[in-house]
């Protein structure tokens, strides 16, 4: 068993489990939410888990989590419900608007249900783990212990832009799915076929493509209009963010976060568990694994993997609520607050925190870069150098692996870095294994021939077999008038320990499709982009001299 897990004293039996109910409450408003409830068939009372869902109560969340009735097995009164506007419950569905309130109203209501015991404990991935967190802005008193999973913290900065870009593929593929639910609600089968159609084939080659046309005649049914052309951050964006609604702390309730390396919304979780971490009373842990946005655990690692690995999120917050809902010493908060999963080496890290971004290696070229490849290195070269690149938005630089939608993962992408409009910066072969565990960032001399830019960066591991596995990446916006000397470009953490003989790389290139969109170099929004607009962009890397381009790491380990 993997010291993840709990230890489990003594398994008690499983119990029967009643068919479920369909049940519904009010909420302050008077719109009536829909749940199924799953008891145990004994003798009570249980506390109870509340799922609160965006994607229909029906499914259960069961590509995450295992059925309700696993949890109404071993001792738990569960309530699924749809969220306003979802399902068959009653309102608008507005993404994270009624969310605080409504949650709140749903824990005081779950706590009175017959069988319940009086406290609450909340799960769910995705929107469901932001439902929980806004929730916890009203402070339910029932509510004891929550486990949030692939969640984020920002709205605008976790779910629709990342580094001043538009999280093109992500935001458009859940706006979809949001408008083909709207769409069954109201019985409108054409809107229903043509969304579904679009959701196993998204839209990108579109006149528009950030904003095609299928999303544009059935604008009514989403809220994708709002979140492309809505500025942010800040303003109205705030009203829907944990990050504000939970300023003030949490009191005594314990958070169990799971973060995924491959998740888009991974930063958030890291900048909400510093945040819980210093407004909560109760006990705060954050995990990060090798899971995607799906909750998959996708294998990187040098070995082949084992079963005992990686717990799942069952496991991991069965313990949980064990602990903390039922009183069970089960050790379930033991370990260092935030706990990593070495995505190389196939083995857990406790930290206190995550160490910074503080180890620099410099950019070295002789102008090849793109060509036979540049150099990382300690110290920064003497003479300056200039690496050229040209973006042809004809033939955009592919979105491969790392947490980018639609490609999410550990994917080789040794044939992207082999394109002449990628620049690559390697180390030399390692003499002894690496170990990487906390921040990252990117702070480089770049320059180009229009008004607005991208710059993509993908730090990855060359492994002895020749394939390169992303470990961590940054995407970065410029906008008219916004060059910064040096640029910063924001990398996302990382955990791997890299063998003898890997190298390092820092992959540089002007676009990231379709997981951001091309940019014309316009400065023109994305809404109002075509694809005949965007013109090639051609990027000046500057390094060495008085312009040093470098990556910084975490120490060494």
């Amino acid at each position: 068993m993997t010291h993840m897990a709990p230890v489990i004293l003594e398994q008690p039996p499983l119990l029967a489990v009643r068919p479920p109910e369909t049940v519904s409450m009010r909420t302050r408003d008077g719109v009536r939410l829909d749940a199924d409830l799953y008891r145990p068939d004994g003798v009570g009372p249980w506390p109870v888990l509340l799922l609160r869902l965006a994607c229909g109560r029906r499914t259960a969340m069961t590509s995450h989590y295992a059925h309700p009735r696993w949890y109404a097995a071993r001792g738990y009164v569960v309530v699924v419900q749809d969220v306003r506007g979802r399902g068959t419950s009653e309102g608008r569905f507005r993404p994270f608007e009624a969310e605080r309130e409504d949650g709140a109203d749903a824990v005081a209501w779950a706590a009175s249900l017959p069988g319940s015991n009086g406290t609450v404990g909340m799960y769910g991935s995705g929107y469901a783990g932001m439902a929980q967190l806004l929730a916890l802005a009203e402070r339910p008193a029932a509510l004891r212990a929550v486990v949030p999973a692939l969640a984020g913290w920002d709205v605008f900065t976790d779910w629709a832009t990342e580094g001043g870009a538009f999280r093109l593929a992500d935001a458009m593929g859940w706006a979809l799915h949001c408008a083909a639910e709207s769409a069954r609600r109201l019985e409108d089968g054409a809107a229903y076929r043509a969304l579904l159609e679009a959701i196993r084939s998204l839209p990108l080659d579109d006149e528009i493509p950030s904003r095609p046309r299928v999303l544009r005649d059935y604008a009514r049914h989403c809220h994708y209009d709002d979140w492309l052309t809505t500025p942010g951050p800040g303003g109205s964006w705030d009203e829907l963010s944990p990050r504000h609604a939970l300023s003030g702390g949490i009191g005594e309730v314990s958070v169990l976060q799971i973060g995924g390396w491959y998740d888009p919304r991974l930063t958030g979780t890291l900048e909400a568990h510093d945040a819980l971490s210093a407004g909560c009373d109760g006990t705060v842990r954050l995990l990060v694994g090798p899971w995607d946005r799906h909750g998959v655990a996708v294998h990187a690692g040098l070995d082949s993997p084992k079963p005992s690995d990686v717990p799942s999120f069952d496991a991991l917050q069965l313990g949980w609520f064990e602990r903390f809902l039922k009183g069970e010493m089960n050790g379930a908060e033991r370990g260092g607050p935030i706990r990593l999963f070495d995505v190389l080496e196939r083995r857990w890290r406790d930290l206190p925190a995550l160490p910074p971004a503080a180890w620099p290696l410099h950019l070295s070229s002789d102008g090849l870069a793109a060509r036979r490849g540049g150099a990382l290195r300690d110290d920064a070269p003497d003479e300056a150098f200039l690496d050229v690149l040209v973006h042809d938005p004809r033939d955009p630089v592919p979105t491969v692996g790392g947490h980018a939608v639609p490609d999410a993962g550990p994917r080789d992408r040794a044939a992207a870095d082999a394109r002449p409009d990628v620049a690559v910066y390697d180390t030399a072969p390692l003499s002894a294994p690496l170990t990487l565990s906390g921040l990252a960032a990117l702070e480089i001399w770049v320059e180009a021939d229009a008004p607005s830019f991208d710059v993509s960066a993908v730090l990855s591991a060359v492994l002895p077999d020749g394939r390169v596995l992303p470990l961590s990446q940054g995407h970065a916006r410029v906008e008219p008038g916004g060059e910064q000397r040096p640029m910063p470009v924001a990398l996302r953490a990382l955990c791997a320990t890299l063998p003898t003989g890997s190298a390092l790389r820092l992959s540089l290139a002007g676009s990231c499709f379709p997981a951001y969109p091309i940019n014309p170099g316009t400065g023109a929004e994305p809404g109002e982009t075509r694809l005949v607009d965007a013109q090639p962009i051609t990027l000046l890397i500057h390094g060495g001299g008085a312009r040093p381009s470098r990556l910084l790491l975490p120490a060494r380990g």
